[in-house]
């Protein structure tokens, strides 16, 4: 049966970490927590252990209240990232010498001789990409074979995508957005989910149609440009009158250096920056003071004061709540 989380709240004194939280994690599946620095994801993992009394809400494993249970008995282990770096020798006071493969066995063993519930801290943030990858893989592999409930906290949405199944964004004490990490990195529903799922272009915006039209156009506060954004449900459009913010990826965003472009919201902008970044590139652009990044693989024969033409996709365009 599934850890189910229902209207989880914690606070210390008048200040709010936890407020209503409530998801499923099922069994034999990576279920990732991500949120920004001092989120409450720690808290949220320590209440789920039992060590962080709860100021409301439950716990429930195979519908057993976890509350009336000693935190000893209720079969969940938790590991942080400092545990995990004695574990591969990656701080002082560890057993050295040991070789790669020593060390994963010793992590493979710790994850297997866990409880049925695993909680895990940020426990990758001192490794390489190559170790973590191999972490990850066993992760999943002990989720599955031994149908544990695994719940991988952490404040990089890489790391998460690499290996959740299923991921909840903790910001402001509250979720604001619980989906498989392609569904929220892809379709992002408030500001917060936004930036912390990954790079943005995040940029105002006040709607100029009615909330019946099949494409709401908007007018941004930037650059005073007349974009198209995606179709979403009325309650997600807001007030005309009011400001919204919309999103779109750095990578879905063309590029041309020709006059026109076969997209729709074409806007001219002129290159301010070119960043490598290794496998990409991030490109900066000021299209008459709306500021752009784009995402390119090779930057051939483009300088900084170049003049392009973007194109923003109306369907890439995301319309986020506050």
């Amino acid at each position: 049966m599934p850890l189910e989380i229902a209207k989880l709240s914690k606070r210390f004194g008048n200040n709010w970490v936890l407020r209503d939280v409530e998801f499923t994690a099922a069994e034999g599946r990576v279920f990732g927590v991500c949120g920004a620095t001092a989120s409450g994801k720690t808290t949220l993992l320590k209440a789920i252990a039992g060590k962080a009394k709860l100021n409301g809400g439950s716990v429930t494993l195979d519908g057993h209240d976890l509350a009336m249970v000693r935190p000893k008995e209720r079969g969940v282990s938790f590991l942080t990232s400092h545990e995990t770096a004695r574990i591969f020798g990656l701080i002082a006071g560890s057993p050295k010498g040991s070789s790669g493969e020593r060390q994963l066995k010793a992590f493979d063993e710790a994850i297997s001789n866990s409880g049925k519930v695993l909680l895990l801290d940020d426990p990758f943030s001192q490794m390489d990409e190559s170790l973590r990858q191999e972490c990850f893989v066993k992760l999943r592999r002990a989720a599955r074979s031994r149908d544990r409930i695994v719940i991988f906290a952490t404040s990089d949405f890489e790391q998460l995508a690499s290996v959740a199944d299923k991921a909840t964004i903790l910001a402001g004490s509250y979720i604001v957005q619980t989906g498989t990490p392609q569904d929220i990195y892809e379709n992002p529903e408030t500001v917060a989910a936004a930036f912390v799922s990954g790079h943005n272009n995040l940029f105002e915006a006040r709607r100029l149609t009615s909330t019946d039209a099949g494409l709401p156009e908007f007018h941004t506060i930037d650059g005073g440009h007349r974009l198209f954004a995606q179709a979403v449900e009325k309650n997600r459009l807001g007030a005309i009158n009011k400001n919204m913010t919309l999103a779109i990826r750095p990578e879905q965003i063309s590029m041309s250096m020709g006059a026109s472009f076969p997209e729709d919201n074409l806007l001219r902008a002129v290159v301010t920056g070119i960043k490598f970044g290794g496998a990409t590139s991030l490109i900066e652009f000021d299209a008459s003071g709306l500021k752009l990044e784009t995402r390119v693989f090779r930057v051939v024969g483009l300088s900084v004061g170049d003049e392009c033409m973007l194109g923003l996709p109306p369907h890439r365009i995301v319309i986020l709540k506050s």
